[in-house]
């Protein structure tokens, strides 16, 4: 990576420019073309440096709740449980760990009512143990990699 892309890194990471033309905005802050600006974000995404833009939402202030999953899955299970959650339309998470409970997720619904009901489903069909640990309080914390050397 050179020092443009580091600097572009930088503004995406923060203040991705919500406009009708974001790289032709991202471009006149680094002092490029739209098409510069383009082709760096795609081929950062290319190399794996970027692995997503998208849009984070609150899901409280959408009205939805979150809950942590814990899941001692044996191991001839791992593959079709990891398959199965991921398949699961309020997923936000799912890492293996190695612990008693070895998968964790994240789980986003409507209503505790509903997320109790795909946890239950879920641990019904594969037989499978699910902690459900909803979230009482929101702790963020927001991580950003400054990327330009010297930068604060």
């Amino acid at each position: 990576m050179d020092d443009l892309d580091r600097r572009l890194l930088d503004i995406i990471q923060t203040d991705f420019p919500l406009v009708p033309r974001p790289y032709a905005e991202l471009g006149k802050r680094l002092d490029v073309s739209e098409e510069c600006a383009f082709e760096r974000v795609c081929a950062l995404r290319d190399q794996g440096v970027i692995r997503q833009l998208s849009a984070n939402f609150r899901a409280d202030k959408l009205g939805y709740v979150s809950t942590l999953c814990g899941a001692k899955v044996p191991e001839e299970k791992l593959d079709e449980f990891i398959e199965r959650v991921n398949a699961l339309p309020g997923v936000t998470h799912n890492y293996l760990r190695k612990n008693v409970f070895n998968v964790w997720f994240t789980l986003i619904c409507p209503s505790r009512e509903e997320a109790a009901r795909v946890l239950e489903e879920l641990g019904q069909t594969t037989g499978v143990h699910i902690l459900n640990l909803p979230a009482t309080e929101l702790y963020k914390v927001a991580v950003n990699f400054k990327m330009q050397r010297g930068a604060s």
